[in-house]
């Protein structure tokens, strides 16, 4: 049930800027057909209905709302509506997530303001090798890990298991199940040669690290803004503690886990500087394991993550939620920064 914005449907008027009029909502063309797996298409089948959602509040704050399904009809669509501004949600195309960063570079051609990262920005977050390479080379803890193009390579003899093993290309949690952990090498090849096979894509395998579990979300304004909150797991007699996907996607309730505040000025800075490296634009996500010695490793990053009220359970209104901040306060917040860039007629450069 979507509660009434109240007053707020009164225009946002800092440093000269309003709420946009007509704002077109971009989300992902759903078939069953387009992925290999009944488990990567759960993690989209409800595109539209979620995006019917966030217009029904963008609605209560007075804006008019059109939805674009993000296929072949599109670029048309967009230019016979001309709206304002569009939040793009579109996490695949065809069901290659690795397609989805067309959908800007088709906003840049229009020259359509859009929320998000950019034509880099989403091509960097389909490869969480690169993702690792950077945040590696710019001080951001992780943990060790190799890339895998075949079951075959040649393993890293300095990983140390337990290894965790993640497609390369798609996030969502998909196949992170609780064979994902391998504690040994027969495993590891095993469980390599099923991912490799069924997505036809690398696979990144990285040092599992036992701990605790951090998100970190920012969200743009007039400055950056970290949002911190532990996963607290509920499951404590399992040997390896994590979310799996049938945690995010399969359980009805918080039985998995719940979120609960975090502080640390230290990871804050961190979450900055890997948003900031990621070419990350208005939002994102970070996943961070802290070991029993107390070191951070940064294990996901997340440009436009999952993104709705809290009714939907994605992490940034729930996260956000613990902090006082509504759904109806991120929209805001969501709108004014990418006017705001708009008006500034080009997006940052690449940090030094």
């Amino acid at each position: 049930m979507v509660e009434p914005a109240g007053n707020l449907t009164t225009p946002l008027l800092k440093n000269g800027f309003d709420l946009p009029k007509k704002v077109g909502i971009l989300f992902s063309d759903v078939k069953r057909e387009y992925f290999p797996t009944e488990e990567q298409y759960i993690t989209e089948k409800n595109a539209d209905e979620d995006a019917k959602l966030i217009a029904k509040y963008l609605e209560n704050l007075g804006t008019k709302v059109n939805l674009y399904p993000g296929n072949a009809l599109l670029p048309e669509k967009l230019k016979k509506d001309r709206p304002e501004l569009v939040i793009n949600l579109v996490d695949s195309v065809k069901g290659y997530e690795s397609l989805a960063s067309t959908i800007p570079a088709l906003l840049e051609l229009l020259e359509i303001p859009y929320t998000g990262a950019d034509i880099l920005g989403m091509s960097l977050d389909t490869n969480k090798f690169l993702i690792k390479k950077l945040l590696q080379q710019n001080g951001v803890p992780i943990p060790d890990y190799q890339l895998f193009n075949a079951s075959t390579d040649y393993l890293d003899p300095t990983l140390r298991f337990p290894l965790i093993s993640k497609l390369n290309e798609i996030h969502g949690g998909v196949e992170i199940t609780k064979d994902a952990v391998s504690d040994d090498e027969k495993h590891l090849r095993e469980r390599l040669k099923f991912l490799i096979q069924t997505y036809k894509q690398p696979v990144l395998v990285e040092e599992f690290i036992v701990g605790r579990e951090v998100t970190g979300i920012l969200l743009e304004g007039l400055n950056k803004k970290v949002y911190l909150a532990e996963k607290v797991f509920t499951k404590p007699e399992e040997k390896y503690i994590f979310a799996t996907f049938e945690d995010q996607w399969l359980s009805k309730d918080d039985s998995a886990y719940h979120y609960a505040k975090y502080e640390d000025p230290l990871l804050r800075e961190y979450v900055k500087k890997a948003f900031d490296v990621s070419r990350m634009y208005d939002y994102g996500k970070f996943d961070v394991r802290l070991d029993q010695s107390g070191r951070y490793f940064f294990i996901d990053a997340n440009c436009n993550p999952a993104f709705g009220p809290k009714e939907l359970d994605v992490a940034i209104s729930t996260i956000l939620d613990l902090y006082g901040i509504s759904f109806y306060e991120i929209l805001k917040r969501l709108l004014l920064n990418t006017m705001r860039d708009a008006e500034g007629k080009e997006r940052l450069p690449l940090p030094s």
